[in-house]
């Protein structure tokens, strides 16, 4: 109970309240099964369509992958000496911030978004029911009516404006809209990128699956190659350099395949 009690302060005293006793960089990591998860490294990766080379990565400690999008967005264009870049990402990429941040390195972003609203959840319409219009700065609801901008407040960091109508009260689909007394929408100030990327995912339903075949298909590799325990090495300095190495020997795999091995040692000569 004594060393309990000593490993509970440690993870109290933690930033994370996590510790690892075997690698103490390690952290724990969410799993696709609902309510897992594994002690283990976050692992980024950026391939090409064209010859599906990893031009970028990096290993993390971070379970989430919303703060990577723009990171591994801006090592892929410097890798590439690209004046500009278009990348695709899943759902767990999704975030404003990040998405603003590519589009303002020159980077435009397909991404879908996720849907967590409540009131769609309970059957009521959701905010992408609402048309806006960027012209008048109003938003049309469902029912036709205008919403119209009041005031911004800042929420978590973001300034958020809000609009509503005082219709509502009198509304023939109130029920189906909301349990208060207006509905009020509110617009980051920069929703215009996330919308931008939203509409590019629309006009390209395909390019998920273009991700699902380029990204997905290294890490099947990699992993098939490194065995069930996967990383050997241990912190995180050392698992970034054996990630590197399982990359140097995975492209030049990939380039054997795509140009032969007499045209890499004439390349590696001249």
């Amino acid at each position: 109970m004594q060393r309990l009690k000593a490993i509970e302060k440690q993870v109290l005293a933690s930033p994370d309240q996590q510790i690892s006793l075997t690698d103490p960089d390690c952290r724990s990591m969410a799993t696709s099964g609902r309510g897992s998860g594994m002690v283990a490294y976050n692992v980024q990766s950026a391939v090409d369509t064209t010859n599906h080379l990893i031009v970028a990565h990096e290993v993390t400690n971070v379970g989430s992958d919303r703060s990577q999008l723009a990171s591994m967005a801006v090592q892929a264009k410097d890798a590439l000496h690209a004046d500009k870049l278009e990348a695709v990402a899943d759902r767990g990429y999704f975030k404003g911030e990040e998405i603003l941040a590519c589009e303002q390195a020159g980077i435009m972003v397909t991404l879908p978004k996720p849907q967590t609203s409540g009131a769609k959840s309970e059957g009521r319409f959701g905010k992408q029911d609402f048309v806006y219009r960027p012209t008048e700065d109003v938003y049309i609801c469902p029912a036709g009516e205008t919403l119209k901008y009041y005031y911004t407040s800042e929420e978590n960091g973001q300034n958020m404006r809000s609009y509503w109508t005082n219709a509502c009260r009198t509304c023939p689909l109130k029920t189906q809209c909301t349990k208060s007394a207006p509905r009020r929408i509110k617009r980051w100030e920069h929703e215009a990128v996330v919308e931008a990327a939203q509409t590019r995912l629309d006009h390209n339903p395909l390019a998920m699956r273009v991700r699902r075949e380029t990204v997905e298909h290294p890490f099947a590799t990699l992993k098939m190659r490194m065995g069930a325990t996967h990383f050997l090495c241990t912190t995180l300095p050392k698992v970034a350099t054996e990630m590197a190495l399982c990359v140097l020997g995975y492209n030049i795999t990939r380039v054997l395949n795509i140009v032969g091995v007499a045209a890499l040692i004439e390349a590696i000569q001249v």
